[in-house]
Order: structure tokens, then C-alpha cells, then sequence
């Protein structure tokens, strides 16, 4: 029930929340890797604002990012 209110904050337009249980995934996209970045950076400063606000703590050693592109590294 506490997630709820996380599931419905105001993401940026290219964000979206998912969560099971206690997991939460937090996607974004966007034109470039600095651009994905920034809007990460913005969507987890409101994560980070709503945690505080209910008391809880996220385990940043759980924590993991991944980045897809279906671009080809040399």
C-alpha cells in the first residue's frame, strides 16, 4: 500500500516506475546517454524527496543500473 503513492508521482515524460513486492524498477529513455542520465538524476532526486517524506530507506549496495541501447560498440 505505501508504494502506491511512489507509483503515482510525477515522473518526466520519458520515465515510468514498476514495482513487485519490494523491488522498484525506475526506466527512462531518452536521445542520448547524458540525456537518459539527466532524467535518471531528476526521477531519483523525487524518489529519494518521497523515501524521506515516508521514512524509508532504499539499500544502495542493491541498487543496480543498466544501460540498453541497441546501438553497436566498436
Amino acid at each position: 500500500m505505501l508504494y502506491n503513492s511512489l507509483l503515482i508521482l510525477k515522473l518526466t515524460r520519458h520515465s515510468k516506475t514498476i514495482a513487485f513486492t519490494d523491488d522498484l524498477i525506475v526506466l527512462t529513455k531518452g536521445e542520448s546517454v547524458v540525456e537518459a542520465e539527466n532524467d535518471m538524476n531528476i526521477e531519483l532526486m523525487k524518489i529519494t524527496e518521497w523515501a524521506q517524506n515516508n521514512k524509508l530507506k532504499f539499500n544502495e549496495n542493491k541498487s543496480k543500473v543498466m544501460l540498453i541501447t541497441r546501438r553497436k560498440r566498436k
